[in-house]
């Protein structure tokens, strides 16, 4: 047993060495060399303050702005360390109240817009921190953000525009918006 005890104790600390601190250490100054705004969170800075990250979404109600997905997270919304969706299935009860909850909200924040409300407005993501949404439902929510911001709707379309980001490498997903540089993009407009 004790010829086994020291080889093996040997092998546990050089492991833990290698794959607890050395491997870790080598990844990271790797990341910060090659990749350094994403190695620290994509954080979004104005003025010199973090405002945010682009990778995580953040609850917007205000009327003056475009709103995200919905959170799933809990305790509170865009909860970074209980990233999670709500599990629940398209005929659950609690589903569709909250889907139609949602869809009273919008609706009573632009009473006049009679178009469909895109589902990404109404539905959680996977993960319940997504910070893009649709092209559909920027545009869903533009004549408001114009008219509550006085801006004409043309311009809020064209910033819609300016924002849109194409597909991951060219074919993967669809078109899509970041929630917080749109609106901040929006601050810089007035």
């Amino acid at each position: 047993m004790k010829t086994l005890f020291r080889p093996a104790a040997v092998l546990l600390a050089l492991c833990t060495l290698l794959t607890g601190i050395v491997y870790p250490l080598a990844v990271t100054g790797l990341a910060q060399v090659i990749f350094p705004s994403q190695a620290d969170g994509s954080l979004i800075r104005q003025d010199g303050r973090i405002v945010g990250s682009a990778l995580i979404g953040q609850p917007f109600d205000d009327p003056r702005y475009f709103w995200g997905r919905p959170s799933a997270t809990a305790p509170f919304p865009y909860n970074a360390a209980a990233s999670s969706g709500s599990n629940l299935g398209p005929s659950n009860p609690m589903l569709l109240e909250a889907v139609d909850a949602r869809i009273a909200a919008l609706r009573a924040a632009d009473p006049g817009n009679i178009q469909a409300v895109p589902g990404d407005l109404v539905t959680a993501s996977a993960s319940g921190l997504d910070p893009h949404i649709s092209v559909a439902a920027a545009l869903y929510q533009a004549p408001r953000v114009a008219r509550t911001r006085g801006l004409t709707a043309e311009a809020v379309v064209q910033l819609v525009a300016q924002h849109t980001e194409d597909r991951q490498l060219g074919f993967l997903g669809e078109p899509r918006i970041n929630v917080l540089k749109l609106n901040l993009a929006l601050d810089g407009v007035e």
